[in-house]
């Protein structure tokens, strides 16, 4: 395992790593903010209410 570290610099390798992750974690949080079921600030949109119209049934 210590061979690998000769051939890539610690320094660039964990800060490119750090790099990545962060990036990473960034893009799931906003795919997840854009969904209704996962977006903890705004919360859940209100759903438009659908109007049933019931037929009237008369007594005969």
């Amino acid at each position: 395992m210590w061979k690998i570290w000769l051939l890539f610099d610690p320094r660039r390798t964990l800060v490119a790593l750090a790099t990545f992750l962060f990036s990473l974690a960034v893009l799931i949080h906003f795919i997840l903010l854009s969904t209704d079921r996962f977006n903890w600030i705004e919360g859940p949109k209100a759903k438009a209410a659908a109007s049933i119209e019931m037929p009237l049934i008369k007594a005969v």
